[in-house]
C-alpha cells in the first residue's frame, strides 16, 4: 500500500521553473500573435511569474534567456524578484539569433565566431554569479544541412573545446546542462543531436555537466522514460524541459497531448531517485493562441498531477510482479496509479499549504489579468519575430 502521508509529503517538495519567455509574445514559424497585457520587460515578466507560484506554491524560480532577459544590474533583477516571492533561475544561452551564426556558433569553422559565442556564454556564467543562479543551461542550432558541407568530427572537436572553456569557467555550486534535439534548423547534422552525445560530452567534462531532456525534442516513437532511467542510473540527469509534442519541437502545454507518456516519465524519475532538487523541473513552451497566465499554471498542474500520479504506484506489489513475471498484472499495478483522479489529493496538499485548492479559479478572481491589460498599454511587448 502507498503512504499517503508520505505522497503529500513529496508533493508539498516539488518545484517547477517556469520559463520568461513563456510570459512573452510567441508565435508559429509564420505569424506571432500578440496579446494584451504582455510583459514589456523582464522586470513585468518576473510579476506574472511570481502570480503563477502565488496560486500554484510550486513554481519559486524563473528561467532567464539571454539577450532576451538582458538588463543592465543583474543583482537588481534578483532582489526585484526576491521581493515578490520568487527567485531567479535557470539562465539559458542564446546562440542562434545572431547573423553570424548562419553555419553555428560553437561549431562554426571560423575561429572568430566561435570565439564570440564562447564569449557570449562565458558571459552567461558572470550573470549567474550576479543572480545566484545554479545552473547555464545549453542549446545549440549548431549542425549542417547537406553532406559534405562541413567535417562532422571537427565540428564535435570545435564543440568539445568550446565546452571545455566554459565549463571551466564555472563557480563553486554551478552546473552546466547541454540539451540536444535530432534536427532543426539543421537538418542534415545537428552537432548535439541525442542524448548519446550530449552525455558523451557530459561525460568527457566532468560531475558538473549534466544532460536535459527535453520532451519536445525526440523522433516519433523515442522511448523518453527509457533514457530518463538510463541517464538517472548514470547520474547524469540535470534537469527537464517540459512540453507537449504532437510531430516536432511543437512546445505545448506540459501533459496535453500525451499525459500517459508524462507519468511515465515521472514514475522513472522517482523510482531513480531524480525526485529532488538535483534534477531541474522547468516548463519550456510558447503559448501561442491561449492566454499565457493561465497556460503556464495548468502546465505546472499537469506536472503535479503526473506527479501525484507516479507517487502513488505500489512499487512493492509491481516489484512483486515483476519478479514472478506477471506481466498483465505488474502493468495493472502502474494502470490502476496512472487511472486515480488525484484532483481531490492535490486540492488537499494546496489546502494544507495555506493555498486555494483550485489555482485556476484563484488566478480568475485575482483581478490580474484584468491588471495587466489596464495598464501595460505602451512600450515593446517582449517577445520573439518569426
Amino acid at each position: 500500500m502507498t503512504d499517503l502521508a508520505a505522497v503529500k509529503a513529496a508533493l508539498k517538495t516539488q518545484a517547477v521553473e517556469t520559463p520568461s519567455w513563456a510570459y512573452g509574445n510567441s508565435g508559429t514559424r509564420f505569424k506571432v500573435f500578440a496579446q494584451a497585457g504582455v510583459p514589456r520587460s523582464p522586470w513585468e515578466k518576473l510579476q506574472d511569474a511570481a502570480r503563477v507560484h502565488a496560486v500554484t506554491g510550486v513554481a519559486p524560480t524563473v528561467a532567464l534567456h539571454i539577450p532576451w532577459d538582458a538588463v543592465e544590474d543583474y543583482a537588481a533583477l534578483a532582489k526585484y524578484a526576491e521581493e515578490r516571492g520568487v527567485r531567479l533561475g535557470t539562465i539559458n544561452s542564446n546562440t542562434f539569433q545572431d547573423d553570424d551564426y548562419r553555419l553555428g556558433s560553437i561549431c562554426h569553422p571560423d575561429a572568430a565566431v566561435r570565439r564570440k559565442a564562447v564569449d557570449h556564454l562565458l558571459r552567461c556564467v558572470d550573470i549567474m554569479d550576479a543572480t545566484g543562479s545554479r545552473d547555464l543551461k545549453l542549446w545549440f542550432a549548431d549542425g549542417t544541412n547537406y553532406p559534405g558541407q562541413d567535417d562532422i568530427r571537427a565540428r564535435q572537436d570545435r564543440l568539445a573545446e568550446g565546452l571545455a572553456e566554459v565549463y571551466a569557467r564555472l563557480g563553486e555550486g554551478q552546473r552546466m546542462l547541454l540539451e540536444y534535439k535530432f534536427f532543426e534548423p539543421a537538418f542534415y547534422t545537428t552537432d548535439v543531436p541525442d542524448w548519446g552525445t550530449a552525455y558523451a560530452h557530459c561525460l568527457k567534462l566532468g560531475d558538473r555537466a549534466r544532460v536535459v531532456v527535453d520532451t519536445g525534442h525526440h523522433a516519433p516513437g523515442t522511448n523518453i522514460e527509457f533514457i530518463v532511467a538510463t541517464l538517472l542510473r548514470e547520474g547524469k540527469l540535470g534537469g527537464f524541459d517540459f512540453n507537449s509534442r504532437f510531430y516536432a519541437d511543437d512546445d505545448l502545454m506540459a501533459g496535453a497531448a500525451d499525459p500517459f507518456q508524462l507519468f511515465r516519465i515521472m514514475y522513472e524519475v522517482v523510482r531513480g531517485g531524480g525526485f529532488g532538487p538535483d534534477v531541474a523541473f522547468m516548463l519550456d513552451q510558447c503559448h501561442n493562441i491561449e492566454p499565457k497566465i493561465p497556460a503556464i499554471i495548468r502546465s505546472v498542474m499537469n506536472v503535479q498531477e503526473a506527479t501525484a500520479k507516479a507517487l502513488l504506484v505500489d512499487r512493492e506489489a509491481l516489484a512483486a510482479a515483476q519478479g514472478a513475471g506477471d506481466v498483465l498484472g505488474a502493468n495493472a499495478v502502474l494502470m490502476d496509479a496512472y487511472n486515480t483522479d488525484v484532483r481531490g489529493l492535490l486540492a488537499e496538499v494546496r489546502e494544507e499549504s495555506g493555498l486555494d485548492p483550485d489555482p485556476m479559479a484563484a488566478y480568475a478572481r485575482s483581478g490580474w489579468a484584468e491588471k495587466i491589460v489596464a495598464e501595460r498599454v505602451d512600450g515593446e511587448q517582449a517577445g520573439w519575430g518569426a
